[in-house]
């Protein structure tokens, strides 16, 4: 029955937190997880849209895949409450119930026929959960206002990040250099808001519209934090 309870807050709180985030239009424009109206197939088209309309503009399209490893489990408490409170107007009693709602998820390790005793866990979202997966894409609208800032065209599906951008063929060289240091900036803010910090990238493509061909830069850019 206790169980049943918790379950019913989630619910109660995720429709109501749903509703501030929608009324002062605070819902990340660029994520269509856990988002109504949205899916993989609304990522997939608006990325498809942009790289058709760069062919007609006889320009390179690079994209850059983002993946993080273990998502839910690297996001860090004290991170998650900052960003609801800086970012999201909750604060006071709400606030604080986000917070004991964080911290009650004890846990222990079972070896065999013996258990540990129980430990507070300081980061992750509790997978499975109501309210977990709003929660995610409320930790990582920050990550979003940043690539926005570095001038990159970006879209995410929970924790996956597409980046891209269009360019003429003589600015090949500049537009990777431009890639390669806004990478950096995201690996920062990697470093300082994940617990668990993985960010792999796989190699960036070109698509030209001359050969009609999907092709690999040269230079590959990836990034690995451990």
């Amino acid at each position: 029955m206790q169980w049943l309870r918790s379950i019913s807050i989630e619910r109660v709180v995720k429709s109501r937190l749903t509703e501030h985030l929608s009324t002062n239009n605070l819902l990340n424009p660029h994520q269509s997880a856990y988002c109504k109206h949205n899916s993989t197939k609304t990522a997939l088209l608006y990325i498809h849209d942009y790289l058709i309309n760069a062919i007609g503009s006889q320009k390179i399209s690079c994209l850059c895949l983002l993946d993080l490893s273990a998502a839910f489990d690297t996001t860090d408490h004290n991170n998650l409450l900052s960003h609801l409170s800086s970012w999201f107007g909750i604060t006071g009693t709400v606030l604080d119930w986000f917070k004991s709602y964080l911290s009650s998820h004890p846990f222990h390790v079972k070896c065999k026929s013996s258990f540990s005793s129980l430990h507070t866990c300081f980061c992750d979202i509790p997978q499975g959960s109501v309210l977990g997966p709003l929660l995610f894409i409320i930790y990582t609208t920050p990550l979003s206002s940043l690539i926005s800032s570095l001038s990159l065209n970006h879209h995410l599906h929970a924790d996956d990040t597409q980046l891209f951008f269009s360019f003429h063929p003589p600015d090949v060289h500049s537009s990777i250099t431009h890639l390669q240091n806004a990478l950096q900036q995201i690996s920062s803010w990697m470093t300082s808001n994940l617990t668990y910090k993985i960010l792999t990238t796989r190699q960036p493509t070109g698509w030209a519209k001359k050969t009609g061909l999907f092709y690999k830069f040269v230079t590959p850019v990836y990034v690995d934090i451990e």
